[in-house]
């Protein structure tokens, strides 16, 4: 676990983010301009009933046009599973991409609509752990939406994620409120709260778990820090796979 504490607190010092980024548990459908990269990671710990798992991924994230996105993550793992084997090394690499498809501005307002595909390929163990290491191939098929204000912003991503080799099958629906602290300035200099749902339904074993995760974001100019603790609401899944909690430390750049 120090292992990978470490290498944790290294990403965050030598990446960072675009202020005012995504939500951190959740997605939206804001893009920057253009022919921009950007670097970042998200970090999760996650504690359960069946043992420890740190999940440290490299997101590099390049934008085509103003519309379209595509990005790959490379990630870390180490798991430590209780009464079963421990070790690190690579997870599941995924491809993301994303379109945006409609675009409706007004003064200190945006309502934006995103088709989103995740492509994850089975380079990781086969650790059956959701979202981090199958050693499955799988597609995700979802639409992201997002209104934002000056005020707040509320994001939606509804999906199905389909595994044709294997049972976790997914569907999923997410949920989440953005409220800055700060009245919006230049140099951009911001700190959010996050207030995020996640509706998860593993369709073929007929698991259901929605999770709520409070998170805090400080930006400044283009960097940008996460931190966001998520836990349980409903946990109705077998007792020795239950969710405890997950810990996510995240920081991005964006050139």
């Amino acid at each position: 676990m120090k292992t990978q504490l470490s290498i944790a607190f290294i990403m965050i010092g030598i990446l960072g983010a675009l202020a005012q980024g995504p939500p951190i548990t959740a997605d939206k459908p804001i893009m920057l301009g253009a022919k921009s990269f950007t670097t970042k990671t998200l970090m999760e710990f996650r504690n359960t009933e069946r043992g420890s798992f740190s999940y440290i991924p490299l997101m590099l994230h390049y934008l085509p046009t103003a519309n379209s996105l595509v990005a790959v993550h490379l990630p870390y793992i180490g798991y430590d599973i209780d009464g079963g084997a421990s070790g690190s090394g690579l997870a599941d690499i995924k491809i993301l991409g994303k379109y945006q498809f409609l675009r409706k501005d007004a003064t200190g307002k945006t309502f934006r609509l995103v088709a989103k595909t995740v492509q994850t390929l089975p380079t990781g163990e086969e650790l059956d752990l959701m979202e981090l290491s199958t050693g499955i191939y799988q597609g995700y098929y979802g639409i992201v939406a997002g209104y934002e204000t000056l005020k707040y912003g509320i994001s939606n991503e509804v999906g199905y994620n389909w595994m044709p080799d294997g049972t976790l099958d997914e569907f999923r629906y997410k949920l989440g409120f953005g409220l800055p602290l700060l009245k919006p300035q230049y140099p951009n200099k911001q700190i959010n709260l996050y207030f995020e749902y996640t509706n998860s339904w593993l369709t073929e074993r007929d698991w259901y778990m929605l999770l709520y995760a409070q998170g805090i974001q400080y930006a400044r100019k283009n960097v940008t820090f996460d931190l966001s603790v998520q836990v349980p609401l409903v946990n109705d899944v077998p007792d020795e796979r239950q969710f405890r909690y997950s810990l996510f430390l995240g920081t991005r750049y964006t050139f």
